[in-house]
């Protein structure tokens, strides 16, 4: 069966570009806020702010906890980033 692209959320490269502009990191400080400077190289960060990369459940996660704000702010199109960031979390790590 042969199955089409993965749906991603439409905003999802403008929110990651939000969280890095907001904690005002380069993209290589980013990469390293995330903890993926040994698997992944610095550009990735700019294919996932401009839509033609798609990070893993695991850097998403790693957004997350960096910008204060549970998963589903990231992928839920209809929910906004805070105005201030890093956010206090929600919840317990």
């Amino acid at each position: 069966m042969a199955r089409g692209p993965r749906e991603k959320p439409e905003r999802l490269a403008e929110k990651l570009l939000q969280i890095r502009s907001a904690l005002g990191l380069s993209q290589t400080e980013m990469l390293k806020r995330l903890g993926a400077e040994d698997r992944m190289a610095y550009h990735r960060i700019s294919e996932f702010e401009s839509g033609k990369g798609e990070p893993s459940l695991l850097i998403l996660l790693a957004y997350a906890q960096a910008a204060g704000v549970c998963l589903d702010v990231l992928i839920n199109d209809e929910l906004e980033l805070p105005a201030k960031l890093p956010s206090k979390p929600k919840h317990k790590h």
